[in-house]
């Protein structure tokens, strides 16, 4: 063979060389980038398992926990229903700036809408404060002919003295009138219309609870209680609760008992012509 020969004969046995190489190298090398990339990633999803194993128990733990993180059902004294049905929410058309903190909307028609769960408050706490008095130290006003049988019945039941009808001027603050009585506190059914008690106990000291409605001032009133003063359901509801809920709190009766008179036996039994009557 020629020198010529052997010269076109060598480039030719590199380049299948290299050829061969390529191949080889290429093989080593894939290996090589993706066994790292296949290490790498295992652990990915080796560190991710757990932590979707960790949630899970943890959304477990929230959902236990949730129930009692959640606000307390409502605990009134009646339930809402029939608390409602009764009327004890419904004002007037009118309101007044001290009553304004008690009144939790107007409705449409312009009625002025009571906060019944601040009722149901106010009735507990002014039944704490008459267990306080002896028994025959707590008179009870009402001029207003529906609130007359509510008041007879609450005090036939609780001891309390009753004053029903027209407040005789100078019944507390005349010591020389025969009928004075000398109570150490006094609850009227509508500081309006029992204008002439309140303003007797006031000149005297006499602590005054009062059940006052949307159109009711404080002038003289010690406690109030926001309140349908007007209905003949609502007045019977009310003073049926504040008797059952002195007694509870003087011990005479039990937390989950109930006088032995129902609210129909403080609702008044009025007659057409003594709702005519002035």
């Amino acid at each position: 063979m020629s020198e010529d020969e052997l010269k076109d004969n060598q480039p030719v046995e590199n380049e299948e060389e290299k050829i061969e190489e390529a191949p080889e190298e290429g093989i080593q090398e894939q290996p090589a980038e993706e066994e790292p990339a296949v290490e790498e990633e295992a652990p990915q999803e080796e560190g991710e398992a757990p932590a979707e194993e960790e949630a899970a128990p943890a959304e477990a733990e929230a959902a236990e926990v949730a129930p009692s993180e959640a606000p307390p059902a409502e605990e009134l004294l009646l339930p809402r229903d029939t608390l409602l049905s009764a009327g004890i929410h419904i004002g007037t058309r009118m309101k007044t700036l001290d009553m304004e903190p008690f009144i939790y909307r107007v409705r449409p028609d312009g009625l002025f809408v009571l906060d019944v769960k601040k009722t149901d408050d106010r009735i507990r706490v002014t039944a704490k404060f008459l267990s306080r008095y002896e028994h025959a130290k707590i008179a009870v006003a009402a001029t207003r002919l529906y609130a007359q049988e509510p008041i007879r019945m609450f005090c036939k039941l609780t001891g309390a003295t009753p004053l029903i009808g027209r407040f005789i001027p100078g019944q507390l603050s005349n010591p020389q009138y025969p009928g004075r009585i000398d109570p150490e506190v006094i609850v009227v059914s509508d500081p309006r219309a029992d204008a002439q008690a309140v303003k007797e106990a006031s000149k005297v000291g006499i602590p005054i609870v009062a059940l006052c409605s949307t159109d009711n001032e404080f002038a003289g009133v010690d406690l109030v209680i926001p309140t349908n003063n007007k209905g003949r359901r609502a007045l019977a509801v009310i003073f049926w609760l504040l008797a059952r809920q002195l007694l509870r709190e003087r011990g005479e009766l039990g937390p989950d008992k109930d006088p032995p008179a129902t609210i129909d036996d403080f609702e008044a039994k009025v007659t057409r012509e003594e709702e005519e009557e002035p």
